[in-house]
């Protein structure tokens, strides 16, 4: 028997045990193999394609073009221990702190010192990471043209996340697996490395807008520059002109102070925000570690914007992530597996719970993740009092980062909920989309998993258990709720298509109700939403016909004419602006209780996605069901919190 599986120390540190004779290969990898390294970025960017086609044999990897003619002896890359799997999108979540300094090294010693001197190779090491550190091209004259060019040679290959090049055989891109990341781009700028950031950096939005906060001591700023959208920062010794930049280009409207550090910030948006600190003597490690534990640690950016509306024109438009502005989002930093708010997040991996529910290749799922409040672990909380989510990752992504980027995280930290989410991806690398995979088991697997939570935490409530998913885990969730209507309170499918079942699945809505609720976006694929005529595609239809079937309420005859986007008008309809960026349209009907049984959600000129968004708008929604748990009639409470 081949068993690996998981507990939290009182540390709240995950720590795997496996048995003896336990094969860790047979189970999904979630960080890479290797240990911490310091190199230039040349070194990193040769030694990148070697490491990664010896770690995931099957795959050809290769260095990123867009490195190619980085120029030498500018730029070192100090990653940490097991970084996270480059074959899914998990290196999107790793944290990249990136220092632009006008001071030169005379040796990869001096320069890793440089950094470790700043806490920074520890910072990573906890949060699981990088730190990329750049000189200027010329010491003599300073950052200037040229360093700009780097900088954007240095974004694209690090922001290019899972990029292949197909032909006869698929070629992936190594550096930003092996160092790079997306949601948690954090950058520092010393001296004239500040000055650097603000004249080249800053004012240009494909830039800008995917920084997730600045730290900039020192420096100064050409007048003529404008930052073009929301950009956090925080300013040490910079003059009141620049400040005022920034003020501006976060829409600041409220002040205030911590301590001895100045505070403006968006009282509608507060991650918009600018932090000053006037100081005669910098200490310049503790003033990052401030900035690390007060605010790099509490914002990310989430990809979630139609690509080309800045980067059309640029040299690598096609690649992955290449779009901005990407969506300012709260973050809740996993340190040790663990967030700040006491949420637990636990490795758990058994090759015996779900061995009897196979696909045609003799795969099943092996590996879970469990994220659990304190009061869960440590038995504190009352029995039946914590709320279960069932989350499906999509296609292509890691469990921790669906869940992250969906604002799952976040909203298990506010509101105090319990997470399970299932790796339901073949381990066979060169499995194409379509082939064999856990996926297809979920039906009978999830409610097993779902009974084992329950059983094995008895803190959690059976009648508040629900179940959702982005994508591939759309589908996912229409598969769960397929397997056993009865255990789920309510399911939200995010972008999911509708899912071939039994005669005998469907027949327990003969006896079930089951709250479902559709989201898509305008530029989701072609499938879920026809962009070019602006309404929902058939997939959609069919789901909604479902649902309403399952519920026993009328169907409808879908007319977009009358009915643009939706093609029914609804029982009830909601306009609104999400985070103030996006324009969010809802629809719901009702059962004969006016009961809102279905809803379709509807974020205007967003792409197929992750968004932080989601989980809150599906929370507001599905808490206010519950099942119950001897009679399984749904109950509904629109008041409940």
């Amino acid at each position: 028997m081949k068993k690996l599986i998981s507990f939290v120390l009182a540390s709240g540190i995950a720590v795997s045990v496996m048995g003896v004779n336990a094969q860790a290969t047979d189970f999904y990898k979630r960080r890479q193999s290797n240990e911490a390294t310091f190199e230039t970025l040349q070194e990193a960017h040769a030694n990148g394609p070697e490491f990664l086609m010896d770690e995931y044999e099957g795959r050809t990897f290769a260095g990123d073009p867009a490195l190619d003619s980085y120029p030498e002896g500018t730029t070192y890359v100090y990653r940490s221990a097991g970084m996270l799997n480059t074959t899914t999108g998990g290196p999107r979540m790793q944290t990249n702190l990136i220092v632009y300094t006008d001071e030169t090294f005379g040796s990869k010693e001096a320069a890793q010192q440089y950094i470790a001197d700043m806490g920074l190779t520890k910072m990573v090491d906890e949060a699981i990471g990088s730190v990329v550190l750049v000189s200027p091209i010329d010491p003599e004259a300073g950052f200037g043209q040229a360093d700009q060019n780097a900088y954007y040679q240095l974004q694209s290959a690090m922001c290019n996340v899972g990029f292949a090049v197909r032909g006869e055989t698929t070629t992936y891109y190594a550096d930003a697996g092996y160092f790079g990341g997306v949601t948690n781009r954090y950058i520092i700028g010393i001296g004239g490395g500040a000055t650097f950031l603000n004249n080249y950096v800053a004012p240009t939005m494909d830039y800008a807008g995917r920084i997730a906060g600045m730290l900039l001591i020192g420096g100064d700023m050409e007048k003529i520059h404008e930052i073009p959208c929301a950009l956090p920062v925080w300013l040490v010794n910079v003059p009141e002109a620049v400040v005022e930049k920034y003020k501006a280009a976060n829409e600041t409207d409220s002040s205030g102070h911590n301590g001895e550090n100045g505070l403006y910030y968006n009282s509608e948006h507060p991650l918009q925000q600018v932090i000053t600190t006037e100081t005669e003597e910098v200490d310049l490690a503790a003033i990052v570690q401030e900035a690390y534990d007060e605010f790099f640690t509490k914002v990310e950016r989430i990809p979630v914007v139609k690509g080309g509306l800045y980067t059309a024109g640029t040299l690598y438009n096609n690649y992955n992530w290449n779009q901005a502005p990407y969506s300012l989002a709260d973050r809740s930093a996993i340190v040790n597996d663990r967030t700040p708010e006491g949420i637990n997040i636990i490795e758990m991996q058994d090759d015996q719970l779900m061995k009897d529910y196979t696909d045609d290749k003799g795969q099943f799922v092996t590996t879970w993740y469990e994220l659990l409040p304190d009061e869960v672990l440590d038995a504190t909380a009352d029995e039946h009092s914590i709320p279960l989510i069932l989350v499906n990752h999509g296609g292509g992504d890691d469990p921790i980062q669906a869940i992250d980027e969906l604002g799952w995280l976040k909203l298990a930290g506010q509101k105090r909920i319990a997470i399970v989410a299932e790796r339901h991806t073949s381990e066979d690398l060169n499995a194409a989309f379509g082939d064999p995979s856990p996926w297809y088991t979920l039906s009978e697997s999830m409610p097993v998993l779902v009974r084992h939570m329950l059983d094995k935490y008895p803190q959690l409530d059976p009648e508040r258990v629900y179940v959702t998913g982005y994508s591939m885990g759309g589908g996912a969730t229409n598969r769960c709720v397929y397997g056993d209507a009865s255990l789920f309170a309510a399911a939200v499918n995010m972008s999911g298509t509708p899912i071939e079942h039994t005669q005998e699945q469907e027949a327990q809505f003969e006896k079930l109700d089951m709250p479902m609720m559709l989201t898509t976006c305008t530029y989701d694929t072609p499938t879920h939403f026809d962009s070019a005529n602006g309404y929902i595609a058939q997939d959609f239809q069919d789901n909604i016909s479902n649902y309403l079937r399952y519920n026993e309420m009328d169907g409808v005859t879908f007319d977009f004419g009358k009915y643009p986007l939706s093609g029914f008008a609804g029982d009830t309809y909601r306009e609104t602006m999400v985070n103030d960026e996006y324009p969010l349209h809802q629809w719901f009907l009702n059962n004969d209780d006016g009961v809102p049984m279905v809803g379709l959600s509807i974020i205007e000129f967003i792409p197929h996605g992750l968004y932080q968004e989601y989980a809150e708008l599906a929370w507001d929604w599905m808490k206010c069901f519950s099942r119950d748990s001897e009679t399984k009639e749904i109950v509904y409470n629109q008041y409940k919190d």
